[in-house]
């Protein structure tokens, strides 16, 4: 088990749910990591503006976790005064562990392939490796910018990652439970029951919140 690593998947978790979660732990077991971060964003900069706060969203994510040791949240993007930019995240993160320590962002592919629109997103390799999560059948995109990018840094070996402190894209294909926020919050809106898609505990928080719509 590498207990040296710093491994963490952001996203806005508006709500968070068992597909974001089984990943994560897949992942982690694949890794041999000690445990997968979950950062909530706080203002997300590539995507509109979440219905709920980000201390709402964090708190979900801290309930969702609560059973499970190798998942944790962690509220470094709720708590920062800056935008929820992934650099400013990664910045803090190398500043915070130092040099020498892996850092690992996961993302799915459907997130790699927009990477050239983030903000300075191949300073991203400098501070971190990236883990990006293949549906089966989903192939690198045909930009010739990522495709470059990719062929410069990708590795297959897992053990490289957690040997240097930043600079590989690792591929790892999983098949991901058929679950959405969107769909979540669509269930929720028609007064059904989404029961089993999310931990109970973040049910429960909904319904005490009164979120998504919830008037009873």
């Amino acid at each position: 088990m590498d207990k040296n690593a710093f491994v963490f998947m952001g996203g806005t978790f508006d709500p968070i749910h068992n597909g974001h979660l089984r990943t994560a732990l897949e992942l982690q077991q694949w890794m041999g990591v000690e445990r997968v971060n979950l950062i909530p964003s706080k203002e997300p900069v590539h995507r509109s503006a979440p219905g709920r706060s980000a201390e709402q969203r964090l708190q979900m994510v801290d309930l969702a976790v609560q059973n499970e040791p190798a998942l944790h949240a962690d509220a470094r993007e709720v708590k920062s005064a800056k935008p929820s930019f992934s650099l400013h995240t990664l910045e803090s993160l190398r500043y915070e562990l130092g040099g020498e320590r892996p850092i690992c962002m996961i993302m799915g592919m459907d997130a790699y392939q927009t990477l050239p629109t983030w903000h300075e997103w191949e300073r991203f390799v400098d501070l971190a490796h990236l883990i990006v999560v293949r549906r089966p059948g989903y192939d690198v995109p045909e930009c010739d910018t990522l495709k470059k990018f990719t062929a410069k840094h990708e590795t297959e070996s897992v053990s490289k990652v957690l040997s240097t402190p930043a600079g590989f894209v690792l591929f790892h294909e999983l098949t991901p439970l058929g679950i959405s926020a969107t769909q979540i919050r669509q269930t929720i809106a028609r007064g059904l029951s989404p029961r089993y898609l999310f931990p109970d505990q973040v049910w429960q928080y909904i319904q005490d919140n009164r979120l998504y719509g919830l008037t009873n």
